[in-house]
C-alpha cells in the first residue's frame, strides 16, 4: 500500500484508510476529524527542505501541513 509520506511531489491519490498506531491514537483520530477519511482525495504540493517536514498536502479546498510520521498513517490508492 501507498502512503501519504511517500507521495511524491505534485502526485495525486485516494484515501484508503487511516492507521491507527494504538487504541484510540489522537493523531489518527484528529486526521478523520480534518476530514482525512476513505475516498477524499489528496495532492502532495511541497515538501520541507531536501525532502523533509513538513509535507503541505491539499484536500479538497483546503490545505495542511503535516510531518512525516503523521502522514505515514494515511494510506492511499492512487488516483484513476
Amino acid at each position: 500500500m501507498l502512503y501519504l509520506d511517500t507521495l511524491p511531489k505534485g502526485a495525486h491519490a485516494v484515501i484508503e484508510k487511516i492507521e491507527q498506531r494504538a487504541p484510540l491514537d489522537p493523531i489518527a483520530t484528529r486526521l478523520e476529524e480534518l476530514g482525512f477519511v476513505p475516498g477524499e482525495a489528496v495532492q502532495v504540493v511541497a515538501t520541507g527542505p531536501m525532502g523533509r517536514d513538513p509535507i503541505a498536502v491539499r484536500l479538497g479546498t483546503s490545505r495542511f501541513a503535516l510531518r512525516r510520521g503523521e502522514a505515514a498513517r494515511v494510506g492511499l490508492r492512487t488516483a484513476a
